[in-house]
């Protein structure tokens, strides 16, 4: 790490006098005044480092490297760290490319104050033109001045124009021996593939919270700070991964507690202490209270709370409960009470409660982000929550349905206060008497593909619910029995065993009904009357067979 006393080691600030008072020098924020000056300071890449350390060491430099990763990871500080490693030349001047550069050479020196004239760094995103790439291509082919190798570090390289791309094509793929470019990355999806693959590809991966809490730790040290152990691991969890990020969170943390840090502090500054009004919000909800719903809403709304927001906040609560319910240890942005209430709820709330709320909500969040007024979408996903509560599921439906029972209100599936509402009394339905009648209310439900599968592409072998063993005619696909036994579990209540054999079976239903047809003509064509018909008329033939009643 980068001591405070130590001014001139990083990569933003230029050397500091040091003559130059404490009190007089600006101040830098923790992300700069921590960022990485050697490969061991790089938290959470070791892999790379490795391939990294190994390439070096067996002289198997690529001409261009690609470093991708979310924002924060460390891209940038990974590819000043290796324009050092390439061109460090160690305390004696007689080094070689190394993955641990001294830091104390000339090279070491100017590359980690932005000075070193043969490293050149250019932001793509204020840079995107192809007359940008042309002053590149012409430079290249120029020998470095004093380094060993020049260095060209890009970042935010997919902001490049598509021509720009093109025109660096030839000079990424042949580039001089003494050329290295150095890519930097968030949307690697925007960089085209011929690009990609002229690069040696690393993908930065986001840091654990576990390291980036024991680093915060170490950097609150250093500046002699009280922090709270969980209040660093909230940090660490709310930055997702990105050491720039928590720093960001740590600093501000640092400055709202005025040298000593609390979780419940950081927690408040993160906006976290919002979740009592929106743990009400939902509880109000499953009571089904409409008016008193609308009414929080409303009040949310006053104190600039945006809808959008309001409605992630109801489904990171949902996913809590969830998560409880699972079994799954508790998220650390959490507090005690947000906990409690989380096991209450999964105490309260059914599986098909829990998923049916998430997609409510996720839908009246997709509804909120096209709706032209926000807030009146909000209130009406609300009420939607609400009302589907009084819905019942569709496995109650279908169950009414098979024993002529009139569809009434079921035990809602979201609200806990009306749990012990009305429920279907009726016993489970029976099985179909025959496996024809199986699949005409398959056909009934809504199954038509595998009843149609059923008819034409399978001969019944055995037929004894809930075991049904069948003879495949046609390919029926390897999820066929899974399928099958799911529609049946949801048409009969029952869990069924689905056996495929190539043993003895009957005919498919459709060839029976071929078959039957077919002796239909034939008894038909038999008769006098319609022989006699045929003969008078030689070029008649007989069109359909038609039973009394059909």
């Amino acid at each position: 790490m980068i001591d405070s006393e130590s001014p001139g080691l990083g990569l933003d600030l230029p050397a500091q006098p040091l003559e130059k008072s404490a009190a007089a020098s600006p101040y830098r924020v923790l992300a700069r005044k921590y960022r990485p000056q050697s490969f061991s300071e790089l938290i959470g890449q070791e892999a790379m480092v490795q391939t990294l350390a190994n390439a070096i060491a067996s002289g198997r430099i690529a001409h261009a490297f690609l470093l991708t990763g979310v924002r924060g990871v460390g891209k940038t500080s990974t590819a000043r760290l290796v324009a050092k490693a390439l061109n460090c030349i160690g305390p004696d001047g007689q080094g070689g490319p190394t993955i641990d550069p001294c830091g104390q050479c000339e090279p070491c020196r100017a590359i980690a104050e932005g000075r070193h004239i043969d490293v050149t760094e250019m932001d793509a995103a204020s840079h995107t033109g192809v007359d940008d790439v042309r002053e590149i291509i012409d430079a290249v082919r120029y020998a470095a001045v004093s380094a060993r190798f020049k260095i060209y570090i890009i970042d935010e390289v997919h902001m490049l124009s598509k021509n720009a791309f093109n025109a660096l094509l030839k000079t990424l793929e042949e580039p001089p021996a003494h050329v290295k470019f150095l890519f930097a990355t968030t949307e690697v999806n925007k960089v085209p593939v011929t690009v990609l693959s002229r690069c040696q590809r690393f993908d930065l991966k986001r840091i654990p919270a576990e390291r980036l809490q024991a680093h915060f730790a170490r950097i609150a040290e250093l500046e002699h700070v009280e922090v709270e152990a969980e209040a660093l691991a909230v940090v660490a969890r709310a930055a997702e991964g990105s050491a720039r990020d928590g720093l960001s969170i740590l600093d501000q943390a640092i400055a709202h507690g005025e040298g000593q840090v609390t979780a419940a502090q950081v927690r408040d500054m993160l906006g976290l202490a919002d979740r009592g009004r929106v743990r009400q919000l939902l509880a109000t909800l499953l009571s089904g209270d409409a008016t008193a719903a609308l009414a929080q809403l409303d009040e949310a709304h006053a104190l600039g709370l945006d809808p959008a927001a309001l409605m992630r906040g109801l489904m990171e609560t949902v996913h809590a409960v969830t998560r409880v319910k699972a079994g799954a240890s508790a998220d650390v942005l959490s507090s005690a009470e947000e906990r409690a209430a989380a096991e209450e709820l999964a105490g309260k709330l059914g599986w098909a409660s829990l998923h049916r709320l998430w997609q409510l909500l996720l839908k009246g969040l997709a509804d909120v982000g096209q709706a032209p007024d926000p807030h009146e979408a909000a209130g009406m996903a609300l009420l939607r929550v609400i009302h589907a509560a009084e819905l019942p599921d569709p496995a109650t439906v279908l169950a009414q349905l098979q024993n002529g029972a009139t569809i009434a209100a079921a035990a809602p599936a979201v609200s806990p206060a009306r749990s012990t509402a009305a429920t279907v009394a009726s016993a489970a339905p029976p099985p179909p008497p025959s496996f024809v009648d199986l699949v005409e209310q398959l056909e009934r439900s809504g199954q038509a593909l595998l009843g149609l599968k059923l008819r034409d592409q399978v001969g019944l072998a055995r037929y004894a619910p809930p075991e049904l063993a069948l003879k495949p005619l046609k390919p029926l696909g390897p999820d066929f029995p899974r399928e099958l036994a799911a529609a049946l579990k949801s048409l009969t209540g029952a869990t069924w065993t689905i056996n495929l054999s190539d043993g003895e079976a009957e005919p498919s239903l459709k060839q029976q009904e071929d078959m039957a047809e077919e002796r239909a003509r034939a008894a038909v064509l038999a008769e006098p009357s319609v022989a006699a018909a045929l003969a008078a008329f030689p070029n008649a033939t007989l069109e359909s067979v038609s039973r009394p009643g059909a």
